[in-house]
């Protein structure tokens, strides 16, 4: 089907917010969230295919759900996701899902959940890949020794928000 001919709860449509961990995309293709990213140098451009930056229902309903989430008041999303990843990415992302809001896992417990204890690093792999920041809640794994470890989004922001969960599950 040509893009021409693609109709519009197809097409892919993006727009951008400002939030307390900086500038972020989220992006909806076909009435599913299939990106959320926060903008770092040159991470993605601003200007990029104006024709599809629109607020639409579903963009706009993600962004009230962050914002109940930065404020504490919520801990899950209902929202409907489609990342697109291998198999075993999917698999990763799944089970990250599973880790309650204010709980951490580590890289290896994730890799054991996947049916593969030893593919830690393809974990961390699948975890950097992300294409749903915090709606799938890479932030919550952590080194094997509990040690704060790569994030896409930076160390700092994942310290701010695993400090964020913390604060409000005490």
């Amino acid at each position: 089907m040509s893009e021409n001919t693609k109709t519009c709860r197809e097409l892919p449509f993006y727009y951008h917010y400002d939030t307390p961990i900086g500038l972020i995309r989220i992006e909806e293709t076909g009435n599913a969230l299939t990106g959320l990213y926060l903008y770092q140098k040159h991470s993605f451009p601003l200007e990029e295919h104006m024709q599809y930056y629109r607020e639409t229902v579903l963009i706009a309903e993600a962004h009230r759900q962050l914002l109940e989430y930065f404020k504490g008041q919520r801990k899950s999303f209902q929202l409907p996701l489609r990342p697109e990843g291998t198999p075993f990415q999917q698999k990763v992302w799944d089970a990250l899902c599973q880790i309650p809001y204010g709980r951490t896992k580590s890289y290896s417990e994730i890799a054991a959940l996947c049916g593969n204890p030893k593919a830690c690093r393809a974990v961390g792999g699948a975890c950097h890949n992300n294409p749903l920041l915090i709606l799938i809640p890479c932030h919550r794994v952590l080194g094997k020794n509990g040690s704060l470890t790569g994030f896409g989004g930076g160390l700092s922001v994942k310290e701010y928000l695993l400090r964020l969960e913390k604060e409000k599950t005490l």
